[in-house]
């Protein structure tokens, strides 16, 4: 597990530093760069997976992110000219990257003299095959699905966009959970599929999933079904069922098909669901994390927020797996951000709620009352 990261000026991340645990919120207003972490892991897993991280730099343009040139990234209110990032796994001895400045290229150079790096690192969840990246743009309902080996063979991937999540359940809907925790207390089995639809159901309750390989046409037709008492409705396409469930679908997938050791990112795993929903992710995601997967979460949601937090108190998962980071900008500079880390207990309370942290509701009850 990734247990710490250092960041030096990047974006508006001038220096900071990151306690990480199993479970990490990350959360602050827009433009406050809470982004930032999330794309300083992904800028370098995609120079890795092109084979240029170690000795060419860091690429800025690519399938997971694409952040522009040199001046895009670059603080500032730098001092100097480099962007650094400092990675701990396990309390091993700190990897350190050092990217000289270039301003008008999207390859910014590797500082070979100033870089360590671990011969292990090609192990690590954040550059192997236990890796899974969802975009807050994940995709929309449509009736079929592309297809593709590649992605969810080779790479083990539902791909960055959810988009071959339908061809992943079609492949391997009847392969049994890794993480038995995970196991829907109604599934009649450990098979992804059946805890697919049970987990779903809390979300919209009945649903079935029908994914189905198309060989002659090369996609995967995706359908929902539902499910009262004894009877089952026709199948629906799912431009008729809204949303939610369309985008929910890539990231209980990810959760429920993840592995002790994942390394699992989402962005704003919350999109289009409504408030129980929101909560049953959260408490999903924090199953996924008692059990060892890393995941970093970036969200604006308080029901998300809530529903670790009842998980916490029903002791589904310890409080020192659950990190939360608030980020705000800086009292000293409009460019630089504030990292703010309050504290969760036991009990799921939080010991610090700076201004702007999931306070909304509180704000506009008072203006009621």
């Amino acid at each position: 597990m990734l247990n710490f990261l250092r960041i030096q000026r990047f974006k508006s991340l001038n220096d900071a530093q990151f306690p990480l645990a199993s479970l990490n919120l990350f959360s602050g207003l827009n433009g406050m760069g809470k982004s930032s972490l999330v794309q300083s892991l992904l800028l370098l897993r995609q120079s890795h997976e092109k084979n240029i991280l170690f000795n060419k730099g860091l690429l800025l343009k690519g399938e997971y992110v694409s952040l522009g040139t040199g001046q895009d990234i670059l603080t500032e209110t730098a001092e100097k000219e480099t962007i650094d990032f400092t990675l701990t796994w396990n309390n091993e001895n700190p990897i350190h990257f050092t990217f000289n400045y270039d301003s008008k290229s999207d390859l910014q150079p590797l500082e070979i003299k100033k870089t360590r790096i671990h011969k292990s690192i090609n192990n690590k969840s954040l550059f192997s095959k236990n890796f899974q990246y969802l975009s807050a743009d994940r995709i929309s309902p449509k009736s079929s699905y592309e297809v593709s080996d590649y992605y969810i063979r080779d790479l083990n991937s539902l791909g960055n966009h959810g988009e071959y999540t339908a061809h992943y359940i079609a492949e391997y809907g009847l392969v049994p959970l890794s993480i038995e925790a995970l196991k829907h207390p109604d599934s009649p089995s450990l098979s992804l599929l059946d805890n697919l639809d049970k987990w779903m159901s809390e979300i919209s309750p009945g649903i079935r999933i029908h994914a189905e390989l198309q060989p002659t046409m090369n996609v995967v037709s995706l359908n929902y079904a539902f499910q009262q008492g004894n009877e089952m409705t026709a199948d629906f396409k799912p431009q008729n069922v809204g949303f939610g469930l369309t985008f929910a679908l890539p990231v209980l997938t990810t959760i429920l098909r993840s592995s002790p050791g994942d390394m699992v990112i989402i962005e704003n795993p919350e999109a289009h669901l409504h408030p129980a929903g929101q909560s049953i992710i959260g408490k999903l995601c924090s199953i996924a994390a008692q059990n060892n997967v890393q995941l970093f979460i970036e969200t604006h949601s308080d029901h998300f927020l809530n529903g670790v937090r009842v998980a916490i108190r029903e002791q589904v998962i310890s409080s020192h797996k659950v990190k939360i980071f608030y980020l705000e900008r800086s009292s000293t500079s409009v460019h630089e951000a504030l990292v703010i880390n309050p504290e969760i207990d036991e009990d799921g309370r939080i010991d610090v709620w700076p201004k702007g942290f999931f306070d909304e509701g509180d704000r506009l009850l008072e203006k009621l009352l």
